[in-house]
């Protein structure tokens, strides 16, 4: 019978169990959220990489389960950009190629005490730099931080609060690298239980941190849901429909989904004053979500526009990062071919220049985003600094209806709250929408991608600012550290190895070794 080592002998046979490993960590996420399994879902993974039998194969090791893991993250995409999916899984998954490589050179073989020790750190900050590398927007932001699957876990919340959601994502990992250590090699458990205790004591010091807000207020906000509607004019019929529903019903806000208007509102004045009749029937502002081609300047923009009884007060966001593919075409000379192969835009979106918060009158000071925005922390962390009372992402997903998207996209809305110690609105045109309190708790019930209602929320507020507000990314930049530190010993390893080995005695003509003189 063949060994399993034996098996793997086979190239092929070797990337497919990777790519397959690479995988497992998106059980984790919503819609399975088994959020109990990230602790332990790169171990496989790992145990693949630290048993390549060279440098390079480890690197393509880590290449294929980067690969499993942005395809298996971003499967929801192939009914819409159908083979591209596997160029864009193929590419990101390039960035665990050093990974892997890394994972081996420290984890390889069998490792001294020491080693376990740096691997405890280094493997987890290069897991940092990739997810800090591909949250760049023109790598597909940061969806998938592996931190980010324990949304619902009340210790990684108080950890985000400190450092974002880059913190549980660190010691998430730490915790993968000890587990791996005390299955492939228990003779170093002894640095591996080290690691997994100190990885729970730095959880349990979130609780004695002075990290988070209390709450000293709440508001009234309601979100219109209008499911699945076909037709611009039809959607927005649906919407009033549902706005009318909430008068009477005292409150402070009312906020409607991305692209829930589809005209500009200068070139439907009709739609203005209906919105506007809206906001007296109802006693408060309503946001909306604009996504046209607008009158005043070029090109189509998805835009929050605050509505008053007076109809548009002027206050506007443009959003600022775009969806790679789905709104605008990255380097559109040389991948437009992606338009004729799946449902990538076929004309690039327009984008805002800065971020704003607006004063809802008598309401709450709001700091919009919109989708895809949610996903990156910096945004959210900017407005609360900017003095936003509540986060609000405007979202439609109706594209993906049936897939894992909706819940993975509403379960953002938890982690910026929790970051920021503001609660945060995450109001969709077809589910899932969602509101978190200033903890990253959620309040009242969500509203599901089969619902079409008008839902009311009491919104905690709360007052003061989290670390992570603070401080901002250090868990990012304390892992370049490490990396740099690590570098650094590692050249200095090196040349010392390079002085310290003998150089062979110089030879004669007739072959014999020459003496030194006595």
């Amino acid at each position: 019978m063949k060994t399993l080592g034996h098996w793997l002998t086979s190239p092929w046979r070797r990337s497919a169990v990777a790519a397959a490993a690479g995988a497992l960590p998106v059980l984790a996420f919503p819609a399975p959220s088994l959020w109990w399994f990230a602790p332990v879902a790169l171990v496989p993974w790992i145990l693949v990489v630290r048993a390549a039998p060279t440098g390079k194969r480890a690197g393509r090791d880590g290449w294929w389960g980067g690969f499993g893991f942005m395809l298996a993250m971003h499967h929801w995409l192939l009914p819409n950009l159908h083979v591209f999916t596997f160029v864009i899984a193929a590419l990101l998954g390039l960035l665990w190629a050093p990974w892997g490589r890394l994972v081996r050179r420290l984890l390889g073989g069998e490792p001294s005490g020491g080693r376990v020790v740096a691997a405890l750190l280094v493997v987890p900050s290069g897991w940092a730099v990739i997810e800090l590398v591909r949250s760049w927007e023109g790598l597909g932001g940061p969806w998938g931080v592996l931190g980010a699957s324990q949304w619902e876990v009340e210790a990684a919340l108080r950890l985000a609060s400190v450092g974002g959601v880059w913190l549980p994502s660190f010691l998430v990992v730490v915790v993968n690298v000890a587990v791996a250590v005390l299955v492939a090699l228990p003779r170093c458990r002894v640095p591996a239980v080290a690691g997994l205790v100190a990885t729970a004591a730095a959880t349990s010091a979130a609780w004695a941190l002075p990290s988070r807000p209390g709450i000293d207020d709440r508001v009234r906000i309601a979100l219109v849901q209008p499911g699945v509607v076909v037709g611009p004019e039809r959607r927005f019929d649906r919407e009033e429909q549902l706005t009318r529903e909430l008068v009477g019903q005292d409150l402070d806000l009312i906020v409607w989904g991305e692209s829930s208007v589809g005209f500009d509102l200068r070139s439907r004045p009709d739609l203005a004053r209906r919105l506007a009749a809206l906001s007296r029937e109802t006693g408060a502002e309503i946001l909306v979500n604009v996504d046209a081609r607008r009158s005043d300047r070029p090109g189509i923009y998805k835009s929050s526009v605050l509505i008053g009884p007076d109809g548009p007060t002027g206050d506007r966001y443009d959003k600022m990062r775009l969806v790679p593919f789905g709104e605008y075409v990255p380097a559109r000379s040389l991948l437009g071919w992606a338009t004729s192969v799946g449902e990538a835009a076929g004309e690039d979106r327009m984008r805002g220049s800065r971020q704003v918060v607006m004063d809802t009158g008598n309401g709450p000071v709001v700091g919009p985003m919109v989708c895809f925005e949610s996903a990156f922390p910096d945004m959210s962390r900017h407005l609360a600094e900017d003095g936003a009372d509540v986060l609000l992402a405007q979202s439609s997903t109706s594209t993906f209806q049936q897939s894992w998207a909706p819940a993975q996209h509403a379960s953002l809305a938890a982690l910026r709250a929790a970051e920021t110690g503001r609660p945060m609105v995450h109001a969709t045109l077809t589910g899932v929408s969602a509101v978190y309190g200033p903890s990253g708790e959620r309040v009242g019930p969500r509203i599901g991608t089969d619902t079409s209602a008008a839902q009311v929320y009491e919104v905690p507020l709360a007052h003061g600012s989290t670390l992570y507000v603070r401080f901002g990314d250090w868990p990012l930049y304390a892992a370049l550290l490490i990396l740099a530190l690590w570098g650094a010993g590692e050249a200095v390893r090196v040349r010392r190895t390079a002085r310290e080995r003998p150089v062979p005695p110089a030879r004669t003509a007739h072959g014999s070794p020459t003496r030194p003189a006595r």
